[in-house]
């Protein structure tokens, strides 16, 4: 059967809209916040080096007064370590003693949440309590660009309406949205990402 020059054009439009799309893919992963003084920094577990930098950084510059360090995946292998007697430092752990131990954050101003986690969703219920106790009303929750969108819908489904999340990168991220495709770290990324941002649309929580 012979293609007309119908399916033609509408194969080509499709064409079109999908390559827009895809170009369009880094910004649909990205949104970041402007920055308002809150409550709390809320650092969200990954890239903790770039992320505890920039925690320290909002801190000393006033954004917040107080920081707080999701918990880990506590791994069988760290479990059974721990069980044997072998010291095991946790990223968090680790995060927290850099920002106290070399960039001068009062030890007091920095906490490290117990809830073990390994998904954002996971993430956002366990800083609930603490939001709720302490009736904070804005945060400053900290990720890689790349998840900025997701990370923030995640932690607005859980915390709602009253609690204002400002979405914040570190300032040593290079992601670029709109030319994510010109490196290959980049590309993962929102590969990586894309589908998890549509699957959390779609009502996934975990």
């Amino acid at each position: 059967m012979s293609i007309t020059r119908f399916q033609r054009i509408v194969a080509l439009v499709l064409v079109v809209l999908l390559a827009a799309a895809l170009l369009g893919a880094g910004r649909l992963t990205t949104r970041e916040d402007a920055l308002r003084r809150a409550d709390a920094v809320y650092v969200l577990g990954g890239n903790w080096a770039a992320r505890c930098l920039e925690a320290a950084d909002l801190y000393q510059e006033g954004y917040a007064s107080r920081i707080v360090i999701s918990g880990d995946t506590i791994g069988v292998g760290e479990r059974e370590l721990k069980r044997r007697g072998v010291p095991v430092q946790s990223a968090s752990e680790v995060e927290r003693a850099v920002m106290v131990d070399h960039l001068k954050i009062p030890a007091d101003a920095v906490e490290v949440l117990t809830v073990d986690v390994d998904n954002t969703a996971q993430e956002a219920a366990a800083i609930q309590p603490l939001v709720v106790a302490q009736r904070w009303q804005r945060l400053i929750v900290i990720t890689d660009r790349a998840s900025t969108r997701r990370a923030g819908f995640a932690m607005r489904r859980v915390l709602g309406p009253h609690v204002e999340i400002i979405m914040r990168a570190p300032r040593t991220d290079q992601f670029p949205p709109n030319n994510w495709w010109k490196r290959r770290a980049d590309f993962r990324a929102v590969f990586y990402e894309l589908p998890k941002l549509l699957a959390y649309w779609a009502g996934l929580r975990g």
